[in-house]
């Protein structure tokens, strides 16, 4: 049991790791009069901040793309890892598991 929690505690860190190192942001496309222009949506002590980058190449774009789906990947996989580390904890200390 308690090598499960180590388990799990280490897959946290893994996945807080892959997260810091993913792109922060989103990349967001304006039209304005017709014209494309790129930015780059993120937050910044608690408020959505947005950067103009101007022309963005489609590999950047795509990268974007990936590095936002990633970040979902990964949320959603932390999410799991803390409530199996919630449940391991529970089970550790003898409370029970319902």
């Amino acid at each position: 049991m308690q090598e499960e929690l180590r388990n799990s505690l280490r897959m946290e860190k893994s996945y807080q790791a892959a997260l810091a190192r993913l792109p922060r942001g989103v990349l967001v496309k304006k039209l304005i009069r017709q014209r494309p222009y790129f930015y780059l949506l993120s937050r910044e002590r608690g408020k959505v901040c947005f950067k103009y980058l101007g022309q963005v190449s489609a590999a950047q774009q795509q990268r974007y793309a990936a590095a936002k789906q990633k970040r979902a990947q990964y949320r959603r996989l932390l999410a799991q890892v803390r409530k199996q580390i919630r449940f391991l904890r529970k089970v550790a200390h003898g409370k029970s598991a319902i």
